[in-house]
């Protein structure tokens, strides 16, 4: 194969991997649309769609280390978990799955300023992942960060509606911050 010919595909393979990437953006997008917008049936099944998408990697096996993860905090193994979990970050540290993952572990776990970190690299990495979001906001109340936590559940509000340990958390908060519920 000339080198010309390996140049070429290459240039190939990049366009149909950055027009897939495109195409998988842009359908999260019209998802989150969607959900904003949803009555609370639909809404569920939205979420899930979302969650679905989150949990593609793009790699056979980073796909396997995050199910295996999942298994092991399915069968109360948290030290195994954590480990896949791990192991799933140092090898797709772009992967936003794999922090949100190791994060539900630590807190479970009440390593609390660890799973804080996990979470806030699932936020950079995922700025509307509604999960890590509502994890960001119990451990915040838990910490007596009420105003912050209470922004953050807005902020999940406003992304995905109708979840209702949101809902209650955003009117118990009020009322504890200034006696009123919204």
């Amino acid at each position: 194969m000339s080198i010309y010919t390996q140049i070429l595909n290459a240039a190939v393979a990049t366009f149909l991997w950055a027009a897939t990437a495109q195409a998988q953006t842009d359908e999260l997008d019209a998802l989150y649309d969607r959900l904003a917008q949803a009555d609370a049936v639909e809404a569920e099944g939205l979420r899930g769609q979302i969650q679905s998408r989150w949990s593609q990697s793009g790699s056979p096996a980073m796909d396997l280390l995050l199910r295996r993860a999942e298994d092991a905090m399915e069968v109360g193994d948290p030290d195994t978990a954590v480990a896949h979990f791990s192991a799933l970050i140092d090898h797709a540290p772009g992967f936003a799955e794999g922090y949100h993952g190791r994060a539900t572990v630590l807190f479970a776990q009440g390593r609390l300023g660890q799973a804080l970190a996990d979470l806030r690299r699932t936020l950079e990495l995922n700025p509307r992942h509604f999960n890590a979001m509502t994890g960001l906001a119990v451990i915040l109340s838990e910490l007596g960060q009420t105003e912050e936590a209470l922004e953050v559940y807005r902020q999940v509000d406003q992304i995905a509606p109708h979840l209702d340990r949101v809902e209650t958390e955003i009117g118990r908060l009020s009322v504890e911050l200034d006696g009123t519920a919204l």
